[in-house]
């Protein structure tokens, strides 16, 4: 015993100072399997521990079967046992070089300065206190209120016609894609090309069926549907990503027809930033031009409200239902129910509302503010709607345009890295605007202009 000495701090409580050095003599080997330890008392006595830090420590080392208790003398160190060499702690990796870049043109920024947090936290103090049901489970589709409100906005502001039992609230974009992917497993997407890189990530990672479906000025193109055999046209309609069209009644028509034409036919339509318009009013959306149950609408308040609010929702068409309550009829909520009525409350309240309208007027500054400061020295478009515009300087390569950007400290995305094909616009970047403040746009375009000289 007189080798059994443990060295006690003041960090720890003794007990689990004990606990951990019994372990590390055993995994050492210092203690062997089968070999005898004092009783509690005899151990208290000799390290001048009081009897219960004994029996806390003795305690864990047998429900954890390191030691056997024997009876009336004292503890066995488990026969079982032997020693059990600590894992070299691994090298800790090389720290990662990322280059520092200014992010001000990102696409898919928004500015949290005009995020309601007063509101947004008395809403969410509301929730908490005022409706302790909501420690409960919810329904696996969302709540009954949120999916109420949702309805009511949706058909104020987009002309979608649908009931709360249509709608399903997911965590995010990527949980409303997956949802359908559940939905839909045998069928072949066709994808807008240039289009969203994470839906195609998210195709290639399940090992789902897909095709690039080719763009022209009026949106996808219907004849490369038919090519392609694909019998889910997936599309952003009201503002492309990232060409920035809007898909005219015309061309939406002749999509609908396309899945008129055959069974089990469906459009899935992405309205993602459908809020922000500064040149019209928003067309409505095509889910409200349906009569046959064919449209999937799919949105998320990602972009209007904060990236970090992970609800998006869907609005299943009737014939799509019964597969959903098949498939996840039993499923919890993916969204906190807690999230859930803050939200339902800030769309019902108005402070939504207001919220867009807002954000809105301070993005069309800011739009405004980067147009004038691209003029002149190249084409700018797609810029009459969403948090986004396409700037071509003909004659160009890309991605010498994306490095000369890079070395003066800006990152930007060309339209290649968009696409499955070669770019339908050369020497052209995708420029967000939401994140670049309106008095740094002329310099930020300025420093984009002399680095491509």
């Amino acid at each position: 015993m007189t080798e059994f000495t443990p060295v006690f701090h003041n960090k720890t409580p003794l007990y689990d100072q004990l606990y951990r050095y019994i372990v590390a003599q055993i995994r050492s080997g210092a203690l062997e399997a089968g070999e005898t330890l004092p009783s509690k008392r005899r151990l208290a006595e000799h390290l001048g521990v009081s009897l219960t830090t004994v029996e806390r420590a003795y305690g864990l080392l047998t429900a954890e079967g390191y030691l056997e208790p024997l009876p009336r003398s004292g503890y066995l160190v488990a026969p079982s046992l032997a020693a059990i060499p600590s894992p070299p702690r691994p090298a800790a990796p090389p720290p990662r070089q990322r280059e520092e870049l200014d992010e001000c043109f990102s696409t898919s920024a928004v500015d949290t300065s005009v995020f309601p947090f007063s509101t947004w936290a008395k809403l969410s103090r509301e929730a908490v206190y005022q409706n302790p049901d909501l420690l409960q489970r919810g329904e696996g589709q969302g709540d009954w209120g949120l999916r109420s409100a949702l309805c009511d906005f949706l058909h104020q502001y987009r002309g979608v016609n649908c009931t709360p039992e249509q709608v399903v609230v997911t965590a995010g974009m990527e949980g409303a894609m997956w949802v359908l992917l559940q939905l839909l497993p045998l069928h072949r997407f066709g994808l807008e090309d240039p289009g969203y890189t994470p839906l195609r990530r998210l195709m290639k990672n399940l090992n789902r069926s897909w095709a690039p479906i080719a763009m022209d000025e009026k949106g996808l193109r219907v004849e490369e549907l038919e090519r392609t055999m694909s019998s889910v046209a997936y599309m952003t309609p009201s503002h492309q990503f990232p060409l920035g069209i809007t898909t005219p009644m015309s061309r939406r028509g002749e999509l609908l027809r396309w899945a008129y034409q055959m069974p089990g036919r469906y459009i899935i339509e992405d309205d993602y930033d459908s809020e922000f318009r500064y040149a019209s009013r928003p067309i409505p959306a095509m889910q409200g031009m349906d009569e046959r149950g064919r449209v999937i609408y799919v949105g998320t308040f990602s972009r209007t409200i904060a990236p970090s609010i992970r609800v998006a929702y869907l609005i299943l068409p009737p014939g799509l239902l019964s597969l959903y309550r098949a498939a996840f009829g039993h499923a919890n909520a993916t969204v906190s129910r807690f999230e859930q009525e803050a939200l339902c409350r800030f769309l019902t309240s108005g402070a939504y509302g207001r919220h867009l309208r807002r954000a809105g007027n301070l993005y069309r500054k800011r739009r405004n503010a980067l147009c004038a400061a691209l003029e002149g020295w190249g084409e700018v478009r797609g810029a009459d709607a969403g948090l986004h515009l396409l700037f071509t300087l003909p004659g160009r390569e890309e991605r010498d345009l994306v490095n000369r950007a890079a070395k003066a400290g800006y990152r930007v995305r060309g339209l290649g890295e968009y696409c499955v094909r070669p770019a339908p616009l050369l020497g052209t970047l995708a420029l967000g605007f939401a994140g670049l403040p309106e008095e740094r746009a002329a310099t930020a375009a300025g420093d984009l202009q002399q680095a491509f000289l």
